[in-house]
């Protein structure tokens, strides 16, 4: 099938998740409730949610062909891309404690050159010549250029697809200051920072966007005036913002018991993905969003939720009218 969406991954994981009997002690012996390890990153965690939802997909990432985090993905039915990578893939740890707080400890990957990068590029483009959606997310491994994603929103222009980006920290820094020239092409179609992303450019802080989603989509809006076709903020357990040029709105979560939060925003993107391919509105899109992020932290490890644990009718949607262009 042509792949609707396309995603990469070039710095993917072996997320282990193990589960705590009880808070997190530092120094102390604890017992594990769990363990349990997936192939995984962000954009591989997209692939995943894509096949659940019955969406053709294909999934680019560094590794060798035979390596077992390819084999995992393809026998879970997910179709993989993979380029020549750098090294073994990193393994993240990620802790979980009965409260659903979780502490992420994340290796940095094997160090890549030019040519790897060139080789990851090339295998994206050619997969991306009939997608609707690219999504370029996660970290970048070391030796990579910061400015890398700015780079790839520009080549991709080449292609008919639309370009979603979630990353953080120097990458999202280098893309935010991409947008500066608007000739240069770098806007993407979505983006998807979370409350700390966001104030880590914009000024602020997560707390204040999470008690006040207007301010958030204030914020977000400096992002759509420089030609970001729509921002999507996760607020955690406040849910999230949607600004688009048309408006902006916010919505809250159904109920949830909170188990994992790994994970939780890369469902939230493929939510407004999924939304955004059926022909949703804006609102319908970010209630697909909230809907999948929230049955994400409502289930263990990095699991992510099939469309019928998903609650889509729960979440209430507001237009956020505080919002200035």
């Amino acid at each position: 099938m042509t792949p609707l969406i396309v995603t990469l991954t070039p710095n993917p994981s072996n997320d282990r998740t193990v589960t705590l009997a009880g808070p997190l002690e530092r120094g102390a012996v604890q017992r594990l409730l769990s363990v349990t390890m997936q192939a995984g990153g962000k954009g591989v965690n997209i692939s995943r949610a894509a096949v659940s939802a019955g969406l053709a997909t294909d999934a680019v990432f560094p590794a060798r062909p035979d390596d077992p985090f390819v084999t995992e993905l393809i026998a879970a039915g997910i179709a993989c891309s993979p380029a020549p990578p750098a090294g073994d893939v990193r393994i993240n740890l990620a802790i979980t404690e009965p409260d659903g707080t979780t502490t992420k400890l994340n290796s940095p990957g094997a160090t890549v050159e030019a040519r790897h990068l060139d080789d990851l590029a090339a295998t994206l483009l050619s997969r991306s010549a009939e997608a609707s959606w690219v999504v370029l997310a996660g970290s970048l491994p070391p030796g990579a250029p910061d400015g890398w994603y700015a780079e790839l929103v520009r080549a991709l222009r080449a292609t008919p697809a639309k370009v979603a980006v979630d990353t953080s920290e120097g990458p999202l820094s280098a893309l935010v200051a991409a947008l500066a020239d608007e000739r240069a092409g770098a806007a993407p179609d979505l983006m998807k920072p979370n409350g700390d992303e966001l104030a880590s450019f914009v000024g602020g802080d997560e707390a204040t966007y999470e008690a006040d989603p207007a301010t958030a989509a204030t914020a977000a809006r400096t992002l759509t005036d420089r030609g970001v076709g729509a921002v999507l903020v996760t607020l955690g357990g406040a849910g999230a913002v949607l600004v688009t040029a048309e408006g902006a709105w916010h919505a809250t979560p159904p109920p949830t018991t909170v188990v994992s939060t790994v994970g939780a925003g890369d469902s939230s993107l493929f939510g407004y993905l999924l939304g955004d391919v059926r022909g949703g509105s804006p609102e319908e899109r970010l209630s697909l969003a909230v809907a999948y992020g929230s049955a994400a932290a409502g289930l263990p490890g990095t699991t992510i939720p099939e469309p019928g644990q998903t609650r889509p009718g729960q979440v209430l949607v507001k237009s956020v009218t505080s919002v200035e262009s």
